[in-house]
């Protein structure tokens, strides 16, 4: 494979029928992502001017990324796809998850009553209170409608820091991926104190993830758990000569999670869709989906930095949650007056990408 050093992908050229990114030495790397859809997202993505937003969508079982779009309002502009200084939010509720599945034995249908942890996981909520704990959960729906105190406690019963940790390091955390263009790892920091413990397991801070990562921790849980290599470069030209063509087969980088825990994983992430915290983006005021006839497994993910006036949303997931053949990762940073959600932008990315696939019943963005 050739050096790819100097390959910028803020500055790609989208053509008809491909898309190009400039190399040193007169050479052009020719990537493969989709023209249309990388089109369509650039202009959702410049049309709505927040501060800074990325959009990935990785072909599940190849790992060829099909969308690698990234905005900066202002200033000078730099790869939001690659940069993991985001908190990773609710989004580490499905790390979370993972663990609580595979280390703990639970599984979607696990109940847990609670009271309180809308917003915030405050010591006392965290202590099992059958006077005061009026409401109940199953897990599944704990982490569609990203219930924290579910998570918190869940995590204080069955889970040691370093269970999570673990099963960070699986999805990748505290590594960069192996990928065309510098990328940051996603950071963990798992704290023992038990109240933040707790906090940290539902997702307030501690950890760290960039668009890219969240595509690869999608794409991992929508292959059965295997993580695959992302890959961008088809080929390399010079001229009109190529001088190198991508040939290998999808490279297989570790197994993350068993083949069971990913399929419970995608019955909890089907409900933030279907009656969650993306139900809205995902339907219309009439309850109509957006995207008939396919199914979308995702996690959304919320949280406001007051101290740098910063307002994070995500949304990572995958369609069809069925037979899966993308996986779609949206960071979206606002001001806390928020302009657009990461989940309206995935919806509007997979609606133009199965609109250009064949799907007749969807519409375009």
């Amino acid at each position: 494979m050739p050096s790819l050093e100097g390959l910028n992908l803020t500055s790609v050229t989208v053509l008809p029928r491909r898309v190009t990114a400039p190399l040193p030495g007169g050479r052009t790397a020719e990537l493969s992502l989709d023209p249309d859809v990388q089109r369509t997202t650039t202009a959702i993505m410049e049309r709505y001017r927040v501060p800074e937003s990325g959009a990935v969508l990785m072909d599940v079982k190849t790992g060829k990324l099909l969308v690698y779009a990234s905005h900066v309002n202002e200033g000078t502009p730099f790869d939001v796809n690659a940069r993991a200084t985001a908190p990773a939010a609710s989004v580490f509720k499905v790390v979370t998850s993972s663990a609580l599945i595979e280390s703990a034995g639970l599984h979607a249908s696990t109940e847990q009553c609670y009271h309180g942890g809308k917003s915030q996981i405050l010591a006392e909520e965290l202590v099992e209170d059958p006077k005061r704990d009026k409401w109940c959960s199953t897990m599944g729906m704990a982490l569609g409608r990203s219930i924290n105190v579910v998570f918190g406690r869940l995590a204080q019963k069955h889970l040691k820091p370093a269970e999570i940790e673990a099963m960070a390091g699986a999805y990748g955390f505290g590594a960069p991926l192996p990928f065309a263009v510098a990328n940051e790892p996603p950071k963990i920091d798992m704290p023992d104190d038990p109240t933040e413990f707790a906090r940290a397991a539902a997702g307030f801070w501690h950890t760290t993830l960039s668009p890219l990562a969240g595509a690869s921790v999608a794409q991992t849980i929508a292959n059965g758990g295997l993580a695959l290599e992302p890959r961008i470069v088809e080929r390399v030209t010079l001229g009109k000569d190529a001088v190198w063509e991508e040939s290998r087969p999808p490279r297989v980088l570790r197994r993350a999670i068993r083949p069971e825990t990913a399929t419970e994983l995608r019955k909890m992430m089907e409900l933030t869709v279907t009656s969650g915290s993306a139900f809205k983006s995902f339907h219309d005021p009439s309850g109509s989906a957006y995207l008939p006839g396919v199914s979308v497994a995702g996690k959304t993910g919320t949280l406001t930095d007051h101290i740098k006036d910063r307002h994070y949303t995500w949304f990572i997931g995958f369609a069809p949650s069925d037979e899966p053949e993308v996986a779609v990762s949206v960071l979206v940073v606002n001001t806390p007056i928020w302009q657009v959600k990461a989940a309206d932008i995935a919806r509007d990315v997979l609606r133009a990408y199965f609109a250009g696939h064949g799907r007749t019943s969807i519409s375009r963005p």
